[in-house]
């Protein structure tokens, strides 16, 4: 059994931009984003091209969401489509952290995302007074000097106040999950993909396993879940109970630490050697955010998803590797041992690339089979600094000037859509 006695019970909320990129629009033209169908699509010119962020109104009158397409948009008089401002959202998302920033001094805050952030109010009574009189003032705030609706989570660590956020407050606008609260709240919860840090992949294994619902999760052998999922299975199970010993700002929140990159191409790739073209250049970015933090991988996974031409699908797929490394060929070659023994010659569409059982790259300097790990370590990152410094066009491979290169374009972009 669970002892909450013994566990910490901070003030630790989570705070989140309703409809963020579709906020942010409605301010620039002056409209309510909780009352006008607002979709920000990456790109007008292109129909295929996605929706970023649309407005609650757009959709509750018309089922248009994040990943719908341009085409499928309908034509209403009443719906405002914009291009995303990439450089006016940053903008904003700064101007929340330092009101942020009035409250509570920076080591009490992790910017989790552009448009969500967690800030820790423990001890601040004398200062502010009750802490969820604070997080609601915060929220005034911001809705007054930057005219953008939030909601907030609060809870005794960071996985209570996720919860709280997503699973209540996005209804109610603020609400506060206490460890109280995790039998009647959270054991409810079903499906399993409901709880923050459980993946499709991982529903489906549990429900293989009958577990359907949070509470179930809670009730089974820690000992069978550690068996089947090793350091995860001891996390689902904690997690189940609201247990969460993490720091504000680790980097462990949702599970394992990894890096990835994902992109939806901007037109259906049909030839192998430009799948492959791309998926060299996400690695060599995989790889650099690897090496800039002097991590190096085990677990290198590849997702390909096809065209809708196609009827969709798609696969995904993972192999762990002797040796950990952060060699950008190292990790391609991987992706493209999983690519061929997984492709099916269909147009694909999206490609995602993630690493994973990181640690630190010292191992791998120490591998007495492969002489030359230091010799590429080095020449690696003579090439980060040199993108670190003049910017990540500065340096690219040869396929990046090909027609299926997609960094020379994306390189001229924020956060991969236009400034």
């Amino acid at each position: 059994m669970i002892n909450y006695n013994e566990l910490p019970n901070r003030s630790i909320a989570c705070v989140d931009m309703m409809s963020f990129y579709a906020s942010c629009m409605a301010v620039i033209h002056d409209l309510d984003v909780r009352t006008v169908p607002i979709a920000v699509v990456g790109n007008l010119e292109q129909k295929g091209s996605v929706v970023l962020a649309a407005s609650p109104a757009m959709k509750k009158r018309f089922r248009v969401k994040t990943g719908t397409r341009l085409f499928e948009i309908p034509n209403h008089p009443d719906i405002q489509i914009f291009e995303p401002k990439m450089q006016f959202f940053l903008e904003m998302s700064m101007a929340v952290t330092e009101i942020l920033h009035k409250y509570v001094p920076p080591e009490a805050i992790h910017v989790y995302s552009v448009d969500e952030s967690f800030i820790d109010l423990t001890g601040t009574e004398r200062l502010w007074g009750p802490p969820e009189n604070t997080i609601k003032e915060i929220q005034k705030e911001i809705l007054d000097t930057l005219q953008l609706h939030s909601t907030a989570g609060m809870g005794p660590n960071m996985l209570m106040a996720k919860l709280a956020l997503d699973l209540e407050a996005k209804k109610t606008g603020f609400a506060k999950w206490t460890y109280a609260d995790v039998q009647t709240k959270l054991w409810t919860v079903s499906p399993l993909s409901e709880m923050w840090g459980i993946g499709r992949q991982v529903e489906k294994t549990l429900n293989n396993m009958g577990i359907f619902n949070i509470g179930q999760l809670a009730r089974y052998p820690l000992e069978l879940l550690e068996e089947k999922f090793g350091v995860m299975g001891n996390q689902l199970y904690h997690h189940a109970h609201g247990v969460d010993l993490s720091e504000l700002g680790s980097p462990v929140v949702e599970g394992q630490i990894s890096y990835g990159k994902s992109q939806i191409l901007m037109r259906d790739y049909n030839k192998i050697e430009e799948v492959k073209a791309v998926i060299l250049e996400m690695c060599e970015d995989v790889a650099k955010r690897a090496r800039d933090t002097y991590q190096a991988a085990r677990t290198i996974s590849l997702g390909i998803g096809y065209s809708k031409d196609a009827f969709g699908g798609g696969f995904q797929r993972s192999r762990t590797i002797q040796e950990a490394t952060n060699d950008t060929m190292k990790i391609y070659e991987v992706c493209l041992d999983l690519l061929k023994e997984n492709y099916n010659r269909n147009p694909v569409r999206h490609i995602s690339i993630s690493v994973t059982k990181l640690e630190d790259e010292q191992s791998m300097q120490l591998s007495l089979f492969e002489k030359d790990n230091w010799k590429n370590r080095k020449l690696a990152t003579a090439m980060d600094n040199i993108r670190n410094r003049y910017g990540s066009a500065a340096l690219l491979r040869a396929v990046s000037y090909t027609a299926a290169g997609t960094a020379v374009k994306r390189s001229k972009m924020v956060g991969g859509h236009k400034e």
